[in-house]
């Protein structure tokens, strides 16, 4: 219906060259999921498991849910965490968020 507003050579020239802008422009999305996503987070997993093959007795840690206390048992996939005198609970080692200095859960 509205075929005189636009001329039929101009749209098979863009159509021609449209491939190659097309191949571009998916080579940077790939390259930007890479770089701002994937590597990241990658490197953040790495870091997350080293700190959990690390884990040893008298060390302190936070867990995931912000609980804090002192490793009294590690075993392969669980250890045992004091979180208060005379008060242990087990906890999967992945609930390990970080690994404190030592002596910070005297100073809370």
């Amino acid at each position: 219906m509205l075929d005189f507003f636009i001329s039929p050579a101009h749209a098979q020239e863009a159509a021609a060259g449209g491939g190659i802008a097309q191949i571009v422009m998916l080579v940077g999305f790939v390259l930007i999921f890479y770089f701002l996503l994937w590597r990241p987070q990658a490197k953040r997993a790495k870091q997350h498991k080293q700190l959990i093959s690390n884990l040893d007795k008298g060390d302190e840690i936070v867990i995931g849910g912000g609980m804090v206390g002192r490793i009294t048992k590690v075993s392969d996939e669980f250890l045992t965490m004091e979180i208060a005198e005379g008060t242990e609970v087990n906890v999967q080692k992945n609930a390990v968020a970080t690994v404190l200095p030592k002596g910070t859960i005297k100073s809370i």
